[in-house]
């Protein structure tokens, strides 16, 4: 099969687009004809190994200490099942699926094999393969950390990068709970944000959202790029600010800050759960949220796509076709 692999970390270029063995699932698995895949900037850091220090050494350990360990990456994928295992009874030959790969990884690949019982499901009916492969890790991570947040209805919510791929999940998510919901982004991204369910929206690059006088129930910092201090001090009383791609700055921050009018900063990683994916998967197909997507490349392409989302000027999600819809 094709694959796009890497066997050292660094720039774009060091990935490869060739031919690898094609997987061959144990009895607990099922093989899937990957038909789409996600990228995101989580995707580039691994590449590059840009990880903060308080995890450095984990991550060092878990992706390879010299080199990568699992030379295929892509956290994400909608496909159709070629094969299934054996023991697997939950999936059969031909079920369109979307799923997080998590640790397996693989997903820059014509096959991948997963788990029957890891974070997979049929995608939803009213979505294209590559509108589906960029809910299981944009969409869910969105969803964890405002479940984390337990926002109520009438709660001012700030979204800070609302046009990114978390961010345009959690504008609508934050909206479907009820939250007046500001958008920080860019201006030419504000007209698709308010239809997505923002309230207010703040350029970032004209003015900054911490130093206007408003307080805000919970402020989601979805990248990891708002001042962490100045976030903290435009939280009400009771406030959350939520941090999805934290410093090792702010994680000791988190443990070490005075906890003042109730208010806390939350740290945590996305579980990725099937429930969770579930929970998402009804949302779509109630017409409740919509995938954003800003491009999609070929496979072969990957190097551009990495140099592409580096960038960081994406508007949701950069897609992948590995194989074409009706294939």
């Amino acid at each position: 099969m094709k694959a796009v692999t890497y066997r050292r970390y660094g720039p774009p270029e060091v990935l490869q687009y060739e031919e690898v063995p094609t997987p061959i699932p144990k009895a607990n698995e099922l093989l899937i004809k990957v038909k789409a895949t996600n990228v995101s900037s989580g995707d580039c850091e691994m590449r590059r190994f840009d990880i903060p220090a308080f995890f450095w050494l984990f991550a060092r350990l878990y992706l390879g200490v010299f080199r990568p360990r699992k030379i295929i990456m892509g956290q994400e994928l909608a496909g159709v099942v070629e094969e299934v295992g054996s023991q697997v009874q939950n999936f059969k030959v031909g079920d369109e699926v979307f799923a997080a790969t998590k640790t397996q990884m693989g997903a820059y690949a014509e096959y991948c094999c997963l788990r029957a019982t890891a974070t997979i499901l049929k995608k939803p009916e009213n979505m294209s393969f590559a509108a589906a492969t960029t809910v299981p890790v944009g969409g869910l991570n969105a969803l964890h950390f405002l479940r984390k947040a337990a926002i109520q209805k009438g709660e001012k919510v700030v979204i800070h990068a609302a046009s990114g791929g978390i961010g345009t999940y959690a504008v609508q998510l934050a909206r479907y709970f009820g939250a007046e919901v500001t958008a920080v982004c860019e201006s030419k991204d504000f007209a698709l944000i308010k239809e997505l369910g923002a309230t207010h929206c703040i350029d970032y690059t004209q003015e900054d959202f911490t130093a206007n006088g408003q307080q805000y129930d919970v402020i989601f910092d979805t990248i990891g790029k708002a001042d962490t201090g100045k976030s903290y001090e435009a939280l009400a009383k009771g406030g959350r600010l939520l941090l999805a791609n934290p410093s090792s700055g702010d994680i000791l921050s988190a443990w070490f800050k005075p906890k003042r009018a109730g208010k806390k900063m939350i740290i945590t990683m996305a579980r990725e759960t099937p429930e969770e994916l579930a929970y998402l998967k009804q949302l779509i197909e109630a017409g409740e949220i919509q995938a954003v997507i800003d491009r999609v490349y070929p496979l072969q392409e990957m190097v551009a796509v990495h140099q592409y989302v580096e960038k960081r000027v994406k508007v949701g999600h950069v897609v992948v076709e590995v194989a074409e819809e009706g294939t």
